[in-house]
């Protein structure tokens, strides 16, 4: 199968695990940006990775836009945020999952986490936060869940969550998914080679039964 990962990364998490898949796959890497709709349906095997902003997977919208011209294709999405999303009845969870992939049925989806430096982020994006740190620290410190006193503790100490061993199941999903396709193109062949030998053998019966019909015309 022809394989291509894409992705969209401002900080670098999102790419590192593109390129990594990509290694495991050995397929091309690609900036979604740099990959025409035209072109990224060439492949069989889409591996879309992009980065979570407010709920919303930045870069996947050339693909949900478009989906259905993707429903013959192996389409695998993973997604990177800062969060501990470790179930799928975590509320942050089903709001991405209605958020993203309300009219996307029957995709590979994958939550990965990411890294937070605030000394690393742009003026716009360091003003944002600020204004995002003030409103957790609003919260009465008994209210707090674990994702929101990790993020705050974030600002002073710079987290890399990023890890190789994440994308395994990933990688597992699609060789399975790549071994039942083969499978499947094995059995068809198979079916059709047999269908040919019933032709071959019922074509033989016709012209030994013709020959033996000719036969017994001739010796009357």
């Amino acid at each position: 199968m022809k394989s291509i990962v894409v992705y969209e990364s401002k900080y670098g998490s999102t790419e590192r695990y593109a390129k990594w898949i990509g290694e495991e796959l050995g397929c091309r890497v690609s900036n979604i940006s740099e990959v025409s709709l035209e072109e990224l349906l060439t492949y069989d095997n889409i591996v879309f990775g992009g980065w979570l902003h407010a709920g919303t997977i930045k870069g996947l919208k050339k693909i949900s836009d478009n989906i259905e011209k993707f429903k013959n294709k192996n389409l695998t999405v993973f997604y990177v945020g800062l969060s501990i999303i470790d179930n799928t009845d975590n509320k942050e969870y089903k709001e991405i999952k209605e958020k993203n992939f309300k009219d996307m049925k029957d995709i590979n989806t994958f939550y990965l986490r990411g890294a937070f430096n605030y000394q690393k982020l742009n003026f716009v994006d360091k003003i944002m936060m600020t204004i995002f740190k003030f409103i957790l620290k609003k919260q009465k410190e008994e209210e707090m869940d674990d994702n929101t006193k990790g993020m705050l503790d974030a600002y002073d100490n710079p987290v890399d969550f990023v890890n190789k061993e994440s994308i395994k199941p990933i990688i597992h999903n699609i060789y399975n998914h790549h071994n039942i396709c083969k499978a499947q193109h094995e059995l068809l062949y198979l079916l059709q080679s047999v269908i040919l030998l019933i032709w071959i053998f019922l074509i033989y019966l016709l012209f030994h039964v013709l020959e033996e019909q000719s036969n017994l015309y001739l010796h009357r």
